[in-house]
């Protein structure tokens, strides 16, 4: 055998391993499935399968948004239900897809000085916040959670951005150093359910409100539009939306366990 055939017999059996290499998406992800372990359950799965590597830049959903509108980004995977319309209907997104459901919480102090534990209403707790003045910290970062926080104080008729006091505190953070502020602070704040189950430095704090369907936190899945957007990797993209959406995708969403606790139900229809 030559040196000539045999250096193209090597590179023969290089070529299609260094493109599979190369076979990747990004997907625009809210912090909660990052941060709860999800992705690190899900994707290794679906590479697998499919040869496919999926690299996740996790940011607030408003952030996430934002990214995708600018083409960086191939998949969006966030849990804003208007803000995630308004994006298919720009034209950004292809169409949206229900993919799974959690809920949020409002979690503080065990003593409860705000007696939170009367209330199953998530707005009637806020407003009792506000009444009673305890320190409530809010992510303030334009996130998923964030709009949810505002959209729950539109419901109890106040603005806290706009007439709150001292007891009003923005951390400008995701959902990890908000917990953390509001922990050091002896305060109350909103979050994900996911976040709090995998959250660490809980100490004193406990889940004080809970349960009220205003909670509910559901998220989508949505693919970046090639045609505003030519660089999206359309095909791969497509590829791991209809996976997450298929039976072995939704099982493996369902069986995704921290602490022994489901923290994501499957909801593709």
């Amino acid at each position: 055998m030559t040196l000539r055939v045999l250096v193209l017999l090597i590179l023969a059996l290089v070529a299609p391993l260094a493109q599979a290499a190369d076979r990747f998406i990004v997907v625009q992800s809210t912090t909660s499935t990052e941060n709860s372990g999800l992705y690190g359950w899900l994707l290794p799965q679906f590479t697998a399968e499919s040869g496919i590597e999926v690299r996740v830049v996790a940011v607030g959903t408003g952030q996430a948004l934002r990214n995708a509108r600018n083409g960086d980004g191939d998949v969006l995977i966030v849990h804003a239900r208007a803000a995630e319309d308004a994006f298919v209907a720009d034209g950004h997104g292809v169409k949206r897809h229900d993919l799974m459901v959690n809920d949020f919480v409002i979690v503080g102090p065990r003593t409860d000085p705000a007696d939170l534990n009367d209330s199953s209403k998530a707005a009637a707790a806020l407003k009792r916040i506000a009444e009673t003045g305890v320190i409530f910290v809010s992510r303030g970062d334009d996130s998923g959670t964030h709009k949810k926080e505002l959209a729950l104080w539109r419901a109890a008729g106040l603005d806290p951005t706009g007439d709150g006091g001292a007891w009003y505190r923005e951390s400008g953070s995701g959902m990890g150093a908000t917990l953390n502020i509001a922990i050091g602070m002896d305060a109350h704040t909103l979050t994900d359910r996911a976040s709090w189950v995998s959250f660490g430095n809980k100490d004193d704090h406990v889940i004080l409100v809970e349960g009220d369907p205003a909670l509910q936190n559901p998220y989508g899945v949505i693919l970046v539009n090639p045609e505003m957007h030519p660089g999206v990797r359309a095909g791969d993209g497509q590829i791991f939306i209809d996976w997450l959406l298929s039976p072995a995708g939704q099982a493996a969403i369902a069986a995704f366990r921290v602490n022994g606790q489901q923290l994501f139900f499957p909801s593709a229809r």
